[in-house]
């Protein structure tokens, strides 16, 4: 089988309140997009990796991974599933339909190796899987201003994380079907999931954060320094 990774990263980060995108900032000296591709690539299975950039990045040029020639580089998109979409279509071309593409967050730099494995054995006997935890902590939902409205059952409720892995070929056309109707999907399983499909859930590490805020940035350091 083969594997082929693709990296969002056209985002701005706002959340984070920097002057530069997340991806930029730098963990003991690295940039966390650097930390995040080349743990990627460190996996014996993964070919290549496609990152999607925003018109006019001006960081790309100074990260490790630039010069990697295992590293290609599309225009990303609007959104984060245009930008999916952007790099799927770039492949097309050099790829099969059936080639398995990995998709993860440029901020989430403590994927372990054992889990991308763990994704790849499981997901590959289905139409893909999503890597996450089950939800441990009491759900609720509130109204506008904050308000329980109610308990949420947590029984089978998931954490998804990434990467979310799927064959090439469903991925792409899932993305564009929900995009032609309108629908702009916030991961890949939903995509796969408004298609019809029923993509397995894989538990993985908890370590595997999202640098989303600045307390994110200063957990990943510590996670990376282990």
């Amino acid at each position: 089988m083969s594997y082929r990774a693709v990296v969002p990263a056209a985002g701005a980060g706002r959340r984070m309140g920097t002057d530069i995108p997340k991806q930029y900032l730098e963990i003991h000296g690295k940039a966390v997009i650097d930390w995040t591709l080349q743990a990627l690539l460190s996996h014996p299975d993964i070919d290549s990796v496609m990152v999607a950039l925003s018109a006019g990045d001006e960081y790309w040029s100074d990260t490790l991974s630039a010069a990697d020639p295992r590293v290609y580089v599309v225009d990303g998109g609007e959104e984060r599933c245009h930008s999916v979409l952007n790099a799927l279509q770039a492949l097309t071309p050099e790829a099969a339909d059936d080639d398995w593409i990995l998709v993860h967050d440029a901020a989430r730099p403590c994927i372990q190796l054992e889990d991308v494995s763990r994704l790849m054995r499981l997901g590959s006997t289905g139409v893909g899987a999503v890597l996450g935890v089950p939800v441990h902590d009491t759900m609720k939902r509130t109204d506008v201003e904050g308000r329980i409205v109610e308990t949420v059952e947590r029984n089978r409720l998931w954490h998804a994380f990434t990467p979310q892995m799927f064959p090439l070929g469903l991925l792409r056309d899932s993305l564009r079907a929900a995009l032609a109707s309108g629908i702009k999907v916030t991961d890949e399983a939903s995509a796969m999931e408004w298609a019809g499909y029923r993509p397995l859930m894989v538990e993985g590490a908890a370590t595997n954060i999202k640098i989303t805020r600045p307390a994110d940035l200063s957990l990943a350091e510590f996670y990376l320094s282990l």
